[in-house]
């Protein structure tokens, strides 16, 4: 571990930061760069717990406050903040609205939220009118009125969100935005993303690991499966996008020069969930659970058509039996790649020989991104593989100089904006939906972030 923390120590010595261009807010907190940042976690279940390991490794940051409802959460928290030497925060978690008072602490310039999503955004937005630098798990909101109160509250306030989406800093994901910035696939036609992950021991969980299994959620379920398939239950909709979208939209400059215009959506049957409890061994035809009705499809797919003619197939896979895959596709009129953690192809026309795929290992390394080429063998110690370091180090260095950050409140709204506008065309037996313009015409004129160029 002491490789992470020597490359944690250089990063910051060095000014390490976000590969993107700045721009000064006019938030409630002062430009923080070359002093501690005093963070707060809202919410330190598992995710939560995953950005509390890392903020651990830093000695540029005071945590200074945890909250979360559950004392097991609290109790676990407050010994791996001992144990890492740092002072002993202010605890908070006597019920449902207890965050406010965590919200209201002067010693709190930045918050990290990790809670279930029905408090994502009323959370966000509280902790924006606050003061704070807010940081917030995927996904951000999840109706349009709820996209909408994240904008809102951004541009009244000036307080800054960053969405935490750690998956637009995959080693194989900026090496194929640095392929795209530098044109290896010419002009951009059309996409493929989404998060296919058999979740289906998350979300019947009654055994004592976090995802040991079962087949109870609810009241009688343990860690995720206590909320999450609340949702399977009531809605058809694509409720988990952004891993899939976020780096896709940034490829294509999604609400800077360019936006997310329609969507369709459609669904198969609901057989997965009934299936799972039905064969499981703590279930059986005659469980009570086998008696539910589920509302969301097993596999849903939505086509989403951008302002400059770009197509997006966004699928939510869920449900059945699979492995994980995000399967990634970006397509130009001068080649294709597919990639994701089980396969990496490309196919560059005058590059690759004729009608046959090449593997994509030599390309990432002649376009690997300059986070991976300098930290990357000390940043996958990192969860995730690494990218759990790169998204906490991008939210923090922002907030330190309260800057915008890489995936702002437009970014959250828009690409949250898919569970709503799903569940719509869902029910209207896959009619379009229109995309609200998040930013009010200003994705015209707002320029890209740099994600390739190297500011260490």
């Amino acid at each position: 571990m002491n490789s992470r923390r020597d490359f944690v120590k250089k990063s910051i010595l060095a000014g390490s930061g976000i590969s993107l261009i700045p721009s000064v807010s006019f938030g409630a907190i002062q430009a923080k760069a070359n002093e501690k940042l005093n963070l707060a976690f809202i919410g330190i279940g598992l995710r939560g717990t995953d950005h509390l390991n890392n903020a651990l490794y830093r000695k540029d940051v005071n945590i200074t406050a945890i909250c979360d409802t559950d004392p097991e959460r609290i109790k676990l928290g407050l010994t791996k903040i001992s144990d890492a030497g740092f002072k002993k925060p202010l605890v908070f978690g006597k019920n449902n609205e207890d965050y406010k008072n965590l919200l209201a602490l002067k010693n709190v310039d930045a918050v990290i939220i990790s809670t279930p999503w029905l408090w994502h955004s009323k959370m966000a937005v509280d902790a924006m009118k606050a003061g704070k630098y807010t940081g917030l798990e995927v996904s951000a909101a999840n109706t349009l009125e709820e996209c909408w109160d994240l904008v809102n509250t951004h541009e009244e306030t000036g307080s800054h969100l960053m969405l935490l989406e750690n998956v637009n800093y995959r080693q194989d994901v900026l090496a194929v935005l640095n392929m795209v910035k530098q044109n290896l696939f010419g002009e951009l036609s059309h996409f493929r993303c989404g998060y296919q992950h058999d979740l289906r021991a998350v979300k019947f969980n009654d055994g004592k690991q976090p995802y040991g299994g079962g087949v109870e959620f609810g009241e009688k379920g343990l860690s995720e499966a206590k909320w999450r398939t609340q949702h399977s239950l009531l809605r058809n909709a694509d409720v988990y996008p952004t891993h899939g979208l976020g780096p896709v939209a940034v490829m294509a400059d999604v609400n800077r020069g360019n936006r997310l215009v329609s969507l369709t959506s459609h669904a198969s049957k609901p057989l997965g969930l009934h299936n799972y409890i039905v064969n499981h061994p703590k279930g059986g035809p005659d469980h009570p659970n086998a008696k539910i009705k589920w509302k969301q499809g097993d596999v849903i797919t939505t086509t989403i058509e951008t302002a400059k003619g770009e197509t997006i197939i966004v699928t939510h896979d869920c449900n059945l039996p699979r492995p994980y895959s995000l399967g990634f596709r970006v397509q130009g009129v001068n080649g294709i790649s597919e990639f994701d953690y089980h396969t990496k192809r490309i196919h560059i026309e005058g590059r690759s020989p004729n009608h046959r795929w090449e593997d994509m290992d030599a390309y990432i390394k002649e376009y690997n991104h300059p986070l991976w080429e300098k930290f990357g063998a000390s940043a996958k110690e990192a969860g995730h593989g690494g990218i759990d370091f790169f998204v906490l180090n991008a939210f923090v260095e922002s907030a330190k100089q309260n800057i915008a950050p890489p995936m702002d409140a437009y970014d959250a709204a828009a690409w949250s904006a898919i569970t709503p506008l799903s569940e719509l065309s869902l029910e209207n037996n896959g009619a379009p939906q229109d995309f609200p313009d998040f930013t009010r015409g200003n994705w015209i004129n707002r320029q890209p972030y740099n994600w390739i160029k190297d500011t260490f």
